[in-house]
């Protein structure tokens, strides 16, 4: 991503310009429809992180300009905390002033990061989720690859680590965005890319990517088969779905959907057992469909931290019976399934 960021530092009364977010799609080989789509991006993703649509913009501009242009010559996208430094010691007030300023995009949810020596240690040890997949899934390098509900992009990095072409990954929520753009400041990669957009955001039946992954998104929808249905959609023939959600224990066809929330979540719909959710991928158009994990959420994978806020999963479970939730619900269990597009 070619932008320099002393533009931004420079020019204090400059309005944030989203461009850089687009700089070098147009690198990225795809189809027609693909293509087509990429061509639209710069006013689709202006009109989204419009200064006027988020109260907080004014702040997070000012904290991206403040950013130091600190000289990066360590990235490491294969370690659990994906790192960005230099091969010297950090100097130990410049080391305080970054993290000041980083810590201005809390709540981290996803990481951890390493950013010249100041850790994020976010609310969420996504490395833990990556290595249950890491190696079940078919090998990444040299694809194009869509992480659904990527958040901060964490895990698009360790799929650039993996070797990917390029990672293209989505979510709407602007804060995750602009954490993504910090940690970008360091990385300066060339073929991560997170977009402030929703799947909806994407032509229907793209059929562009080789791998798409969809992690912790199919609860939150209310359709989960128009959900999967997109995701197929998304995908090349023969191309990979990577699967994660909570589920429930049950034959086929049970299917939990909480009255009101689940573990504290407003917006969550249905929470399948492993046997429904293969039902689900099967009459969706999906084969070779694979359960590769299935484990419980523990308070040590998602728990309070000094970046992330203060409460997480300790406190949305039963204090009598961790095997609850404090609605009374099985506590959260996540399950990794893979799938091929026909």
């Amino acid at each position: 991503m070619d932008f320099d960021w002393r533009v931004m530092r420079d020019n204090p009364g400059m309005v944030f310009d989203p461009s850089p977010y687009y700089s070098g799609l147009e690198l990225i080989e795809g189809n027609e429809a693909f293509n087509r789509w990429r061509s639209g991006l710069p006013d689709l993703i202006a009109r989204e992180l419009a200064p006027d649509r988020h109260g907080n913009f004014p702040e997070w501009q000012d904290v991206l300009r403040d950013l130091p242009l600190l000289p990066t010559t360590c990235i490491d996208c294969n370690a659990a905390a994906v790192k960005a430094g230099a091969a010297y010691p950090p100097d130990p007030a410049e080391n305080a002033k970054l993290e000041q300023r980083l810590r201005r995009f809390m709540p981290w949810r996803k990481g951890p990061f390493d950013m010249h020596g100041v850790f994020i240690d976010s609310e969420w040890r996504s490395d833990w989720k990556w290595d249950r997949l890491k190696d079940h899934i078919q090998p990444l390098r040299d694809r194009l690859v869509l992480d659904v509900g990527c958040g901060n992009g964490y895990h698009c990095w360790r799929m650039a680590g993996a070797g990917a072409r390029a990672v293209l990954g989505i979510d709407p929520t602007a804060l995750y965005v602009m954490q993504y753009l910090a940690v970008q400041h360091f990385i300066r990669s060339s073929g991560v890319f997170v977009l402030p957009l929703a799947l909806e955001s994407l032509p229907p039946n793209l059929r562009a990517f080789d791998t798409v992954f969809s992690m912790g998104v199919l609860y939150h929808r209310r359709s989960p088969l128009d959900h999967l249905l997109d995701l197929r959609g998304c995908l090349a023939p023969g191309g990979e779905l990577v699967l994660e959600t909570l589920v429930v224990d049950g034959g086929a066809g049970v299917t939990l959907m909480p009255r009101s929330r689940y573990a504290r979540m407003r917006n969550v719909w249905f929470i399948p057992s492993c046997p429904t959710l293969e039902i689900w991928l099967q009459r969706c158009g999906f084969t070779d469909i694979r359960l590769v994990d299935v484990a419980a959420t523990s308070i040590m994978e998602q728990r309070v931290t000094s970046w992330s806020g203060t409460a997480s999963l300790r406190d949305f479970l039963d204090p009598l019976d961790s095997s609850r939730t404090v609605e009374g619900y099985p506590a959260p269990r996540r399950a990794i399934f893979l799938a091929i597009s026909s």
